[in-house]
């Protein structure tokens, strides 16, 4: 497999390298992930890895694209669908 293919495969919880203290859980089988605060809502497409920061509130996901997320605390809900035959809670 060559770097472009790579590039265009969708990232697995094996794929996720942390270079940090925190713990990360596998949340692979959402389909997505939503926070709904007061005046937006930010949605986190194919969600791979999740920390949550229990003195802040905050989130840290990393989704199938590779791509980081922070989301801070104080979100009114969280909402996700989960892949067919996956658990609906693994967090």
């Amino acid at each position: 497999m060559n770097e472009n293919e790579m590039d265009q495969r969708p990232m697995t919880f094996e794929d996720f390298r942390n270079g940090t203290k925190h713990k990360f859980d596998d949340i692979s089988s959402e389909l997505y992930r939503e926070y709904v605060f007061p005046d937006m809502t930010i949605k986190i497409q194919n969600p791979i890895a999740l920390n949550v920061s229990y003195s802040s509130g905050g989130h840290r996901v990393w989704d199938a694209a590779g791509v980081s997320h922070y989301v801070p605390g104080g979100w009114k809900e969280i909402k996700w669908e989960v892949k067919h035959d996956m658990p609906h809670f693994v967090k």
